[in-house]
């Protein structure tokens, strides 16, 4: 779902970026609240995580293709907080190297990518995990959070295009066909988020934010038969399970095998939002990106660099060309 240059207008993308700028400076004061030491890692692992499998296009519907936008996973596994700002330096790094998604529409992408799906991601598995304080209560926390997050920002986007947006088109309709293919990619989604949280949960179920303060407490029986209650070791249980190195590493290995490996099989069909672009009438409204023309654009692809795989595969995918406007990105939702 990253937003190209050209769709919104000047207020709309300046007072978008005031929004997620806000927010982005919030968390920077949260996420000291969230991470220590020991598990602040956790976050550049996450972002590097998210990044790769956006690479990853999954199809939803003919000729339609969708990906991990990756809000809820983030706020699961490091922190609502922490998960903004994981969210903002993978969407940043995206636009300024490899120009996926506008310069000016940064702001819209941090707010509706990052800001939206972290909030409602996040404030769905609360109000799961509340009321089952279990694993499965996780995992069922991470599903409907990461199902129910990626539509909403669909509609926020189809909202803030029914006012600033640089097309006249129909508000409603530009909604039902965003909130309608972004269901579909929610699936997928939801069942990426429940995978790699469980995972996390099986190895180090230390390391998942949202998992602390879970465990059942203690119930102490006396000789007499009286009975006290004392919270779970949480910290032998974190001590127990080894330094948290061993699990970086491997993360990373898992990352680095996604993006070189396995987006080999990525499907090449236009996104959720490019789909619907395209077939209400707007797609056309999308301008160059300022970098669009430099070694690492597209991915690689247009300079020849070998970032990755799924830039080469995009080769010529996107609308446009010529004199018309491209979409110049390879992860594609």
């Amino acid at each position: 779902m990253h937003v190209p240059d050209g769709f919104f207008n000047a207020a709309t993308s300046v007072s978008a970026g005031v929004v997620a700028a806000a927010g982005v400076a919030v968390c920077l004061r949260g996420a000291k609240r969230e991470l220590d030491d020991r598990t602040a890692p956790m976050a550049g692992l996450v972002a590097a995580f998210i990044f790769a499998v956006q690479m990853l296009n999954f199809p939803v519907a003919a000729g339609t293709s969708g990906h991990l936008l990756g809000g809820a996973l983030a706020a699961i596994l490091v922190g609502p907080y922490t998960g903004v700002l994981c969210m903002a330096v993978v969407l940043l790094v995206q636009c300024v190297f490899f120009a996926d998604g506008g310069v000016t529409a940064l702001g819209i992408n941090v707010l509706i990518m990052g800001v939206v799906t972290v909030l409602v991601g996040w404030g769905v598995f609360r109000l799961v995990t509340r009321a089952v304080r279990s694993r499965a209560g996780v995992s069922t926390g991470a599903f409907l959070a990461a199902l129910v997050s990626v539509p909403v920002s669909a509609l926020v986007f189809s909202a803030l295009f029914a006012v600033g947006g640089t097309a006249p088109v129909d508000a409603a309709a530009v909604a039902a066909a965003m909130g309608g293919v972004h269901v579909l990619i929610g699936i997928g989604e939801a069942l990426i988020t429940t995978a790699t949280v469980g995972a996390v949960l099986a190895v180090r179920p230390d390391l998942v934010y949202g998992a602390r303060g879970l465990s059942a407490p203690l119930v102490l029986k006396g000789a007499d038969g009286a009975t006290s209650t004392v919270a779970a070791p949480a910290a032998a249980d974190r001590q127990a399970a080894g330094g948290v190195r061993p699990f970086l590493i491997g993360g990373i290995g898992v990352t680095l095998l996604l993006a070189g490996v396995v987006s080999f099989f990525a499907s090449s069909d236009p996104d959720g939002l490019e789909a619907v672009a395209e077939d209400k009438g707007f797609l056309g409204q999308a301008t160059d990106h300022p970098l669009g023309s430099w070694a690492l654009a597209d991915y690689g692809d247009v300079g020849g660099v070998p970032v990755g795989v799924a830039g080469p595969r995009r080769r010529g995918h996107h609308a446009g060309g010529g004199g018309g406007h491209r979409l110049r990105r390879a992860p594609q939702g």
